[in-house]
């Protein structure tokens, strides 16, 4: 199901039933300021599952959490001075920052990993979403598998990416598309390790 929206003044109803969807474990696709993800509640065991059926992750694949502002990551993850001056200076944008997790993490939302992957996108849409929801998003780029195609076809990632809402509109396993009607640019996100408390680049992308 496609809800159109405009991205600077979006519809608080369809904010309120993409919120309400989520909290029953529903799988929301949206546009970020690289490309499209598919998300689903940071609190729901049943989002969660759902999402990594989707996608078919591995179970010990890293997670990416979609926050709205600073304080989110915080309570989830171990910040450094380096690795929050370096979050605050590049926050909103197209980057994942890798991080140790927190104990909260594991115990609120049973996270149990040693890192998580977050990010704060400048695209207004996503944040706009954990806003209503009031959580954090866990999320995955949304890619050309999901509709069967072979990951060794693309020479560049970029291929494997989404352009458009249409194209997720009607893919088993999302239950909402929230869409702004504009073309997305096809882009990766630039992924910077910060767990040593150092800046190390683990992927080149937009940022």
């Amino acid at each position: 199901m496609i809800e159109y929206v405009i991205s600077e003044n979006i519809d608080d109803r369809v904010l309120r039933r993409a919120a309400d969807l989520l909290r029953k474990g529903g799988v929301v696709a949206f546009p970020t300021d690289t490309s499209w993800s598919v998300g689903c509640s940071i609190a729901s065991k049943d989002g969660i599952a759902r999402l990594k059926k989707l996608v078919g992750r591995q179970p010990d694949a890293p997670l990416t959490v979609i926050c709205s502002v600073l304080q989110q990551v915080s309570e989830l993850c171990e910040l450094s001075t380096v690795s929050f001056r370096t979050i605050k200076r590049l926050v909103p944008g197209p980057y994942v920052f890798i991080l140790p997790s927190t104990n909260r993490a594991a115990k609120d939302f049973d996270l149990r990993r040693g890192e998580l992957g977050v990010r704060i996108p400048e695209n207004p849409v996503p944040c706009a979403l954990v806003d209503a929801l009031g959580l954090p998003l866990l999320s995955v780029t949304a890619k050309r598998t999901l509709l069967g195609v072979d990951a060794g076809d693309a020479e560049f990632p970029e291929e494997l990416l989404f352009s458009a809402g249409w194209e997720l509109d009607g893919i088993q396993g999302i239950d909402m598309v929230l869409d702004p009607g504009e073309e997305q640019e096809r882009r990766v996100s630039t992924v910077l390790d910060l767990r040593t408390g150092e800046i190390e680049v683990v992927r080149r992308g937009a940022g």
